[in-house]
């Protein structure tokens, strides 16, 4: 009751000032556009203009040079929206760079933005750039922008004597509105000129405070549309062949992916034959630490129209297809043969959507098939199987209402539910982000609770947090408290590293809104914060920082970060026993970063930073350099590499047990990461990318081990040596290239042919330098792997309309 007070307290302590909005008054034309650059339509000839665009960043207020002015039209039919824009502009200042979709990368851009529910907080953006390139997402401003969400709309560019030209249509199909009469939609459009990489909008947006959806013009004019019936189909054809030590094997696969408009404002997606033979590789590496490695998601289903299901922080979507759930129990004479690193997806399906009043609801459900695990008898020399991952369910729900155009609070539930006498998992967690009605404080927090059914016992937690932030003005500020109890366990479709904790933290951070004669942008944000367990309420450690970041005039950015622990720090999971902790004293870090102007053809990112203890007793000093070169040869052509080296001794952390010892090992340990991408565009259509990344660490113990004692030191008094524990030491080599071509030969539709090889190699001979490590890694086996996929875009819509006319 305490933290509800607080919130309505701050809500009631400020009123809206409302800000006059710009609008734009649409016309239905009879006559639709054709979609060419070319501006002689006669739909354009009467319809009302969007002008007057002032500059938001770097500078707020600034009007548009005279030529450099923008003059937007839109008309409408039963089927679309269609958009012109005369973007003016010096041909010779325009820039132009041929990327794949969504690439933004350094060309001009115009891009609409349309909020059919009109309330600041869910918007669909559409952006053409001067290579013609589209990029689209779906935008709220607890998530930010999801350019994973793709849509199948229609545009044209034109390059002329005095500036570029847009034509956009945008069917019905990819937004979803009511069947209101007559509507009023959220618009405002952007522009950008990246030379200088100022950004100008339609309707004036205010950066010191409020989020930019609360900025938007209006959209009056449209009657009577009924929204189309939305379904559309992604048959796909794909065919995979592996080579490997010797054995070739290949695969072929056919499904579809279905999209359908339940109503007016909700969506179904379903794959029903589930196909990622062409997701990238992960960049694996060596992990020495309690926690396990993550990745990002790269399979489309999960990352496109998935903003519900990220509320709260309890949907990690690489569980499902991850690693099974359990290990097989074998006897003394046996060893596992064979045992899967994943588990096959069967079928998936998400609805989501929001009604008019600011609900909106979300289900996630996908179902994984029944997984085995190879074991050999090694007396009998007999196999069996064994079950380590059953038919299991994962499940989400979500509700979350919207209101007053900056606020949310939400609903969720997710559920693992495995076949049989298996672990099955629970999490429900209210959530809510609340601002003020002059966008100057905001409040949020969570409350979760986790359960878990086990074969032998069933365990609840819970974690919360709250946060109390001033979130307008140049200088802002803020609290948060976060817990979690021992029990606290939300990994089977979340991630969650840690429980049992309580954790305090304050923080505050100072910026400019207006360039100065220096900086266009410069921010400095400074933390502390004290950290403890949450059962016993006891100490754990503490943290002092700040970040610097700047802009200057020339588009060079800079970064600089420090961070302090002073005193004791108390580690209660690198032991990984259970009330076990070690502690260290005063680690010190520091980092900093350059980035050049991206608009040239050459530029570079580069970074350094080191880490050390200000310790009598210990001598750590680990250091990193970073170098990220990238030349633009042409407006088709780019090729960037990446260097990464770090060094350092004087770590200290688990090695293994020993009877009922924690043993630890202090260590030197050397990465070096090479990288290179490269991408060559034919045009906005065809284009061929390549992938490189060749990751290499080793790490070499010291001969002498230590004890960890009770009180968290550590002790050589038990003697132990590298003898005592298997060898730790670590050379550690991974190699992947990926080679891809891609062809968009049919809005929606693409055709991506891909080869890919791979190696990998791990071993205890730390001693060997890069180049004799890399000789060892091309001894290994190598993986080839050529695929070709082929995805078709059928949407219902035309296929009605050819029947019509054919009537």
């Amino acid at each position: 009751m305490k933290y509800l007070f607080i919130i309505f307290t701050l809500i009631a302590a400020f009123t809206a000032s409302a800000q006059e909005k710009k609008s734009l008054q649409i016309n239905r034309t009879s006559d639709a556009p054709k979609i060419d650059g070319i501006l002689d339509d006669a739909a354009w000839q009467n319809a009302d203009e969007a002008k007057d665009f002032t500059q938001f960043r770097p500078e707020m207020g600034v009007v548009e040079a005279p030529h450099q002015k923008t003059i937007v039209k839109m008309v409408y039919d039963d089927n679309a929206i269609y958009i012109s824009a005369y973007l003016y502009d010096n041909p010779d200042k325009i820039m132009r760079q041929l990327t794949s979709r969504d690439n933004f990368g350094q060309s001009d851009f115009f891009g609409v933005i349309l909020n059919p529910n009109n309330d600041a907080q869910n918007d669909t953006e559409f952006f053409v750039f001067t290579s013609g390139t589209q990029a689209d997402a779906i935008a709220t401003p607890s998530n930010g922008e999801d350019f994973g969400w793709n849509a199948v709309w229609d545009s044209a560019v034109e390059i002329v004597s005095d500036g570029w030209i847009v034509e956009m249509k945008i069917p019905y199909s990819t937004l979803r509105f009511s069947n209101e009469k007559i509507q009023t939609w959220g618009l405002q459009f952007h522009r950008r000129f990246r030379t200088d990489n100022s950004q100008y909008s339609w309707n004036p947006i205010d950066r010191t405070k409020g989020n930019i959806g609360l900025y938007h013009g209006l959209l009056q004019g449209i009657e009577n549309i009924e929204p189309p019936t939305r379904l559309s189909f992604y048959p796909f054809a794909s065919a995979v062949v592996k080579s490997f030590d010797g054995e070739t094997i290949d695969d072929y696969n056919a499904g579809m992916d279905v999209k359908y408009g339940i109503t007016e404002n909700f969506t179904l997606d379903a794959t029903l034959v589930p196909d990622f033979s062409q997701t990238g590789f992960d960049d694996v590496r060596l992990n020495l630490g309690p926690f396990e490695q993550t990745f990002s998601e790269q399979r489309q289903f999960f990352t496109e129209g998935v903003d519900l299901f990220t509320k709260g922080n309890l949907f990690y979507s690489r569980r499902i297809g991850g690693r099974p759930s359990s290990f097989p129990n074998v006897a003394e004479d046996e060893e596992v043969t064979e045992y899967p690193n994943k588990v096959s997806m069967l079928n998936a399906v998400k609805v989501s959507g929001r009604t008019k009043n600011g609900l909106g609801i979300g289900f996630f459900n996908a179902i994984t098939e029944k997984t085995y695990a190879s074991i050999k008898n090694l007396t009998t020399g007999e196999t069996r199987k064994e079950v380590v991952e059953p038919l299991a369910n994962y499940n989400i729900f979500v509700l979350d209402q919207q209101f007053n155009k900056n606020s949310s609070i939400s609903l969720i539930n997710t559920s693992v539910i495995r076949d049989g006498h298996f672990r099955d998992a629970n999490v429900t967690a209210a959530v809510f982000d609340i601002t003020d009605k002059a966008n100057k404080w905001n409040v949020d927090g969570t409350l979760k609770v986790s359960s878990l059914n086990l074969p032998i016992e069933n365990r609840s937690g819970f974690s919360s947090s709250l946060e109390i932030e001033k979130v307008s003005g140049s200088y802002r500020y803020g609290v948060e408290n976060t817990i979690a109890d021992r029990e606290y366990n939300i990994n089977d479709l979340g991630i969650s590293f840690r429980n049992n904790y309580n954790n305090f933290r304050a923080f505050g951070s100072y910026r400019i809104f207006e360039p100065t004669e220096t900086f266009n942008n410069l921010s400095i944000y400074t933390w502390a914060e004290y950290n403890m367990l949450f059962d016993p309420g006891i100490y754990t450690g503490n943290s002092l920082g700040f970040d610097i970041y700047a802009q200057n005039k020339k588009l060079w950015e800079y970064g600089f970060n420090a961070n302090v622990q002073p005193g004791k720090q108390h580690d209660y999971y690198e032991p990984r026993a259970e009330g076990r902790f070690f502690t260290y004293k005063n680690p010190f870090n520091v980092s900093t970063w350059v980035n050049t102007n991206y608009a040239k053809k050459f530029a570079f990112f580069a970074h350094t930073g080191f880490v050390t203890l200000f310790d009598s007793e210990r001598d750590l000093f680990e250091y990193w350099v970073g170098f990220e070169p990238r030349m633009r040869f042409n407006e088709k052509f780019t090729l960037g590499y990446n260097f990464n080296y770090q060094d350092g001794s004087g770590s200290r952390g688990f090695v293994s047990t020993v009877n009922d010892d924690i043993v630890f090992g202090q260590r030197a340990q050397t990465t070096i990461v090479n990288s290179i991408s490269g991408n060559y565009n034919f045009n906005s259509f065809h284009a061929l990318s390549l992938t490189f990344r060749n990751y290499w660490a080793t790490v070499t113990y010291d001969n002498t081990l230590y004890t960890l004692q009770e009180n968290g030191t550590v002790s050589t008094e038990d003697n132990y040596t590298l003898a005592d524990v298997n060898n730790p030491n670590v050379n550690f080599n991974t190699w992947n290239l990926d080679f891809g071509y891609s062809w968009q030969f049919a809005p929606g539709s693409q055709l991506t042919a891909l080869y890919r090889n791979s190696l990998f190699n791990s071993n205890s001979e730390s001693s060997a330098t890069y180049f004799e490590s890399l000789e060892s890694l091309f001894k290994q086996p190598i993986e080839h792997v050529f695929s070709l996929r082929m995805v078709y875009y059928i949407d219902y819509n035309n296929i009605k309309n050819i029947f019509k006319k054919n009537s």
